[in-house]
């Protein structure tokens, strides 16, 4: 069979013997043209992803610069991710009723946007609003890019490019804080340059899509269901908020916690009765009948603490415990990516020639297990390469499982479905994340908090039970060896924490049923389903 990209160019594409004919009307996308769209997909996947986290190894400069407190240091990285989290199941929906390609251009276009008013921000306070606005676009680049595969390429052919797409998620969020570094070391750039780096790459992306992407367009007479996209964001933020500010502004067991989880519970509640009324739900029930689809979203939540925990403290305790620069710290974040790069791509290219993917979700989750465990152990006195060992371990599990959790939950739903599963399970995981970073971030506070009354007497615990990140500098000899003594302890102790939610997302990974892959791709599955012919397995 020969296919012909929207360019022109005619490329021979030889479908799996088993593939049935297409439907009529549909043209399967040649590998070329495949792989120019992808371009698009990928530069703009990696600037979004990047915008939340190129800031960690910048943030004490910019509150420096700009007269913030310790608490605009948080805002400043919670913000952006709960704007993600938040409207990423509404650019799902938005995806399964409009034009997939205008709306992830709208995406970056809002992304670049906020990008650049945070670059030119005169105080914090503007520097909060953008980074709202940066979250919005990054939400919809996230969710969109996965749901424009899965339009385009078969799942049995979905891993060779699901596996790039995996290592280009976790390169842009691991390689944030060393680009961050950098930035911030180099004096004529400057931290301002964290949030304008990514304005013409995002351009470039546009342009890119406009040029190579080519997908049909569906018009639906449909109402989008606003109350509910209100009801899931103001619920989810609300949880976000809890989970941020709890074990910092107030204690975990107090009236604040009953109160913003009460009314998280409530508004979430509201909008599981609204999506079970209208007629276009932002998320369909109905998905969550489907095992696999139940037991991926669960899994990828998990995958998110593991991912985005592991990073956030890891460089934290290269700075503190180990005592290196921003610089050096990202750069000891290269084996992280390392294995999550090799793994993603070597099993996605194993899936499209095998069609068996389950394989790489029980190893993935069996060796994230192992990393998390291994990281436990760490201290003060580990040797980098043994660091890098571990890190290069937990690295391989997570490239293993999270993107062919998405692979696995895409194949066994029907195609009309495809955006809002995607989404519910890029939403879950982002949400994993967010509550991931902020419970574990309370642990750690606590252990710190713990371990220096304990050997430097209670005064260092900061009184009231909340240890203010200390200056390496200031810090006596002694004082500095038991500091970065106590930060180790702590920062193993997380990571022993989350080595059992590390072994849930294994056991959740256990029970999903093994499928055999789709033949078509989500357009020619849609236009079957319409016809009233078979899903095309």
């Amino acid at each position: 069979m020969t296919t012909t990209s929207p360019q022109g160019h005619a490329d021979p594409v030889t479908p799996p013997p088993d593939a049935p004919e297409l439907a009529a009307g549909t043209e399967r996308m040649s590998r070329r043209g495949i792989l120019q769209a992808l371009s698009g997909l990928m530069m703009g996947l990696f600037v979004s992803i990047l915008a939340s986290t190129v800031v960690s190894n910048a943030l004490p400069r910019i509150i420096a610069d700009l007269d913030g407190s310790q608490s605009v240091y948080t805002w400043i990285v919670t913000t952006e991710l709960l704007a993600m989290t938040a409207t990423v199941p509404l650019w799902g929906k938005l995806a399964d009723l409009y034009s997939k390609k205008l709306l992830m251009q709208l995406s970056l276009v809002m992304f670049v946007v906020g990008s650049l008013v945070a670059g030119l921000t005169p105080n914090v306070e503007v520097l909060i609003f953008s980074r709202v606005i940066q979250g919005i676009g990054a939400g919809g680049v996230t969710a969109l890019a996965l749901i424009v595969m899965a339009a385009m390429i078969p799942p049995r052919e979905l891993g060779r490019y699901s596996g790039i797409f995996g290592a280009v998620f976790g390169v842009g969020t691991i390689a944030g804080p060393l680009i961050g570094g950098l930035l911030v070391d180099t004096s004529w750039l400057g931290w301002r340059w964290c949030f304008l780096i990514g304005v013409p790459f995002a351009a470039i992306a546009i342009v890119l899509l406009q040029r190579t992407l080519d997908l049909p367009v569906v018009k639906k007479d449909v109402k989008i269901d606003y109350l509910g996209a209100f009801l899931i964001t103001a619920g989810v933020s609300t949880l976000l908020v809890w989970s941020t500010l709890a074990g910092d502004k107030f204690a975990w067991a107090s009236a604040w916690t009953a109160g913003l989880v009460a009314l998280a519970l409530v508004l979430l509640a509201l909008f599981v009765l609204v999506e079970s009324r209208v007629p276009e739900p932002i998320i369909p029930l109905g998905v969550f009948r489907n095992r696999t689809v139940t037991l991926t979203t669960v899994a990828s939540a998990l995958v998110g603490v593991a991912m985005f925990g592991g990073t956030v403290f890891l460089s934290q305790y290269f700075q503190i415990s180990l005592g290196k620069s921003p610089t050096v710290a990202g750069l000891m974040s290269l084996p992280l990516i390392f294995g999550l790069l090799g793994s993603s791509t070597i099993a996605g290219g194993l899936i499209t020639k095998y069609g068996k993917w389950k394989i790489y979700l029980l190893i993935g989750g069996v060796v994230m297990v192992a990393g998390m465990g291994l990281l436990g152990t760490i201290g003060a006195d580990t040797s980098v390469l043994l660091l890098s060992v571990y890190m290069f371990v937990l690295g391989v599990g997570v490239g293993l499982l999270m993107q062919n959790l998405v692979l696995a939950a895409q194949n066994d739903v029907p195609a009309r479905d495809l955006g809002a599963t995607t989404s519910v399970l890029t939403f879950f995981r982002s949400l994993g994340g967010a509550i991931g970073v902020s419970a574990l971030g309370a642990v750690l506070a606590n252990r710190v908090s713990t371990l220096s009354a304990e050997k430097l007497g209670p005064a260092a615990s900061g009184g009231d039970g909340a240890a203010e990140v200390p200056d390496l500098t200031t810090l006596p000899p002694a004082v500095l060896t038991v500091i970065q003594d106590v930060y180790g302890e702590a920062t193993a102790d997380i990571f022993l924490v989350g080595a059992p939610i590390a072994a849930l997302a294994l056991l959740a990974v256990v029970f999903v049923k093994e499928k055999p892959l789709a033949t078509l791709s989500g357009d020619e599955r849609l236009a079957r389903e319409q016809a009233g012919v078979g899903a095309g397995h």
